[in-house]
């Protein structure tokens, strides 16, 4: 008669411990984890990203609006919308005097929303007197 431990086969012998088994999942899930964390920073990045470039559309608009109308802007600030795509943003034009008279140096910022300080983009551009009294 065989005893208890007789009854497994050699060849039963040769497979993975739980142990082992548990250790290889442990290993997967973190990897998995790692690739989600990867993942979510990506899509972040790229909504990041497409915000900004909007925002470098709505300031470079608002500065060959300017140019094209032959504008003469006012001194000082402004704030007004310059939504883009769906995106809700709110420009803040300030207008300076240069040592010039004839050159007004005007910087477009770019928020996401009214009451946001996080600036998405600025540009700086000027406007001339080309052929008024300033």
């Amino acid at each position: 008669m065989k005893s208890r431990n007789d009854r497994r086969p050699a060849a039963a012998a040769a497979g993975f411990t739980l142990v082992e088994v548990l250790v290889a999942l442990t290993i997967v899930a973190v990897a998995l984890i790692a690739s989600l964390r990867a993942v979510g920073s990506l899509a972040t990045s790229a909504f990041d990203l497409r915000q900004r470039t909007l925002a470098q559309w709505s300031a470079e608009n608002r500065l060959a609006q300017i140019r094209v109308e032959s504008e003469w802007p006012a001194l000082g600030r402004r704030a007004y919308d310059c939504s883009q795509a769906e995106s809700t943003m709110t420009c803040e034009e300030e207008v300076f005097a240069t040592p010039n008279a004839q050159f007004r140096r005007i910087e477009v910022s770019v928020f996401p929303t009214a009451g946001q300080r996080v600036r998405l983009a600025r540009l700086v551009g000027f406007a001339t007197t080309t052929g008024r009294s300033p």
